[in-house]
């Protein structure tokens, strides 16, 4: 299999969130755990909730946190993941605690030095809730909170609830499976980098496999989507995050975001992030942009500086969905220009790997393929046991 990200390398030539990134035409059938208000109800009402939410929990145009107030639910905390209850801070930025000035609720954050909610205020709750839009990578961060949150309700013995939602990446599985000695926020569960699954299935396989320690589970609670399965074309309604704005950068992701442990830009402060990558050294690419300070971006790698590289803007959608992977060949490439320097010396490139092998292979001058070749073994040990957490044809 080539990857038509591979194909197409080096042919394409020439930088506010947005409130939605979605044809409602293509994904009005499907229902999301959120949407069924009729099946969760009922398991809050008389209780103390707290809502693990960003930007994208939402009903509608309506957040899921209004909704709960609407609907006379006692609502007592928002716990917050990466980038913030309202989804606007940058990429690694610590968000502060807060209050939301609609509904006067207290806002925890869980990024930064706390990742999962107090003790102490868990034994304030009877629930909690969680509902956030994933894409499907092991270093997008919401799996790790997810599985943070899990741990703390199980040694609170505080049940949790997941409304689950569609995973646009879930239509496959790639990528190695995170060594043990790169643990870190970017990679906490032994899970390829793409693991084709919804947060709600993950949610089952922490569970199931124990991987929140010393035998412990957690309460588990989950309403299931509609209408959708693994193989579902599913566009977020709301960005997952600032810098994911498009269909395409979220099927770009995979591959694109390991470079983020070198010196390469994915075009943070443009207007297509992870639809572009270069550098202002680079020698090869003849596509420019410049990234600037926006919304999401208060100082994005190489701010005010022009770089060069290679637009992917053009890929067509569909064949990167009829043709999914993850492709190493731009790396490669790029490598091959600085080879001394390329890799940031902070090992973050091996943290979101998950593994040091593709930065050796990389080095000793392997191809994209070639170092494809050497996860698949693992990754069907990975596919029998995923098997039995799905909740979704595939």
């Amino acid at each position: 299999m080539i990857p038509v990200f591979c194909i197409y390398f080096g042919a394409c030539t020439s930088a506010q969130i947005p409130v939605s990134i979605n044809n409602p035409k293509e994904t009005d059938e499907i229902l999301t755990g959120a949407q069924q208000t009729d099946k969760w109800i009922s398991k809050l009402q008389g209780k103390r909730i707290g809502l693990v939410v960003n930007a994208t929990s939402t009903i509608g145009y309506t957040h899921l946190v209004d909704t709960m107030k609407s609907l006379n639910l006692n609502v007592k905390y928002i716990f917050a993941p990466e980038h913030g209850f309202r989804g606007d801070a940058d990429a690694g930025e610590h968000v502060l605690n807060e209050k939301d000035p609609k509904t006067d609720l207290p806002i925890y954050s869980l990024y930064g030095n706390r990742k999962a909610p107090e003790d102490s205020i868990l034994r304030e709750l009877d629930i909690v809730v969680f509902d956030i839009q994933d894409v499907g990578c092991r270093f997008y961060t919401y799996l790790s909170t997810l599985h943070y949150v899990m741990g703390a309700c199980a040694k609170a013995a505080v049940p949790l609830l997941v409304l689950d939602r569609p995973n646009p990446n879930g239509h496959y599985v790639d990528g190695p499976i995170m060594k043990p000695e790169f643990k870190s926020f970017v990679g906490v569960d032994p899970v390829p980098i793409v693991h084709g699954m919804t947060l709600a299935e993950m949610a089952g396989m922490i569970n199931g496999e124990y991987w929140l320690g010393k035998g412990i589970q957690c309460d588990l609670k989950i309403i299931s989507c509609q209408a959708y399965n693994h193989s579902t074309k599913y566009i977020p309604p709301i960005s997952p995050s600032p810098n994911l704005k498009s269909l395409r950068a979220i099927l770009l992701y995979p591959s694109l975001c390991l470079t983020e442990g070198t010196v390469l830009s994915v075009g943070r402060g443009t207007d297509t992030p992870f639809e572009v990558l270069g550098y202002p050294d680079s020698k090869i690419g003849d596509y420019y942009f410049m990234p600037l300070k926006t919304r999401g971006n208060k100082a994005p790698l190489y701010l005010d500086n022009e770089c060069r590289g290679f637009s992917y803007q053009q890929l067509d959608i569909d064949s990167l969905r009829t043709n999914p992977g993850i492709d190493l060949s731009s790396i490669i490439e790029f490598y091959k220009q600085a080879p001394s320097n390329f890799f940031l010396a902070n090992g973050f490139f091996d943290k979101l790997a998950g593994t040091d092998s593709i930065r050796k292979l990389i080095m000793e001058g392997k191809s994209s393929w070639e170092i494809r070749q050497t996860w698949q073994e693992e990754l069907i040990e990975f596919k029998y046991k995923r098997r039995k957490y799905l909740l979704y044809p595939e």
